[in-house]
């Protein structure tokens, strides 16, 4: 049986739209974001999930509760936001203005994660997630960052490579292997628009 991953990068919240940074502020949906997550059960209605993983961070959560796709949800913290530390709730373009050339993809942040920290849970639950997708396709629910590390660390990337991996609210995304190399089927792709086959 082939593995199947499907990642689902959570509806909007006002911090998400807004630009601020949400690691670990646990913030719910927006009306907006609640709408993203009611249409990813009919973008995956010819999906029939083995196991379903969520964040335990509320937007998270409710978008995967939100999103009708069933199956009990297993909340792994290994799938939690990047931890941003004292650049939580700011925005990138006001930490540029103080620090000229900042990335979190290539710094330390005081009291929060390296990338290579993210990249070392994302491998986790990597390993968790593909064990249950050997039983048919997996779900998972988290967040843009974290997720954008999941990917390139599935597709044998550095973490920091996650940077070119960009996903907005309320997304899919769909992960596989073909001829036993890892590979991205889908990506960042709407909800609501076409379901997607598999």
């Amino acid at each position: 049986m082939e593995t199947q991953i499907v990642v689902v990068r959570h509806g909007e919240t006002e911090w998400s739209r807004s630009g601020h940074h949400t690691g670990r502020t646990d913030i719910p949906l927006t009306d907006q974001g609640r709408r993203e997550a009611s249409l990813v059960g009919p973008t995956l209605a010819t999906w029939n999930f083995s196991a379903v993983f969520s964040s335990p961070l509320q937007r998270a959560l409710e978008t995967a509760r939100l999103s009708g796709v069933g199956g009990d949800i297993t909340i792994d913290d290994n799938l939690m936001e990047w931890d941003y530390g004292i650049y939580e709730g700011r925005r990138t373009v006001d930490i540029m203005e103080e620090e000229p050339g900042w990335s979190k993809w290539h710094q330390d942040i005081e009291n929060g994660e390296h990338v290579d920290e993210v990249g070392a849970r994302a491998d986790q639950a990597i390993e968790r997630v593909s064990a249950a997708a050997s039983h048919g396709p997996a779900i998972v629910f988290a967040h843009g960052h974290f997720l954008s590390v999941f990917i390139a660390r599935w597709l044998g990337l550095d973490s920091a490579d996650g940077r070119r991996f960009v996903l907005e609210t309320g997304t899919v995304s769909v992960l596989g292997v073909k001829r036993n190399d890892r590979v991205l089927r889908v990506f960042n792709q709407h909800c609501g628009q076409t379901a997607i086959a598999h």
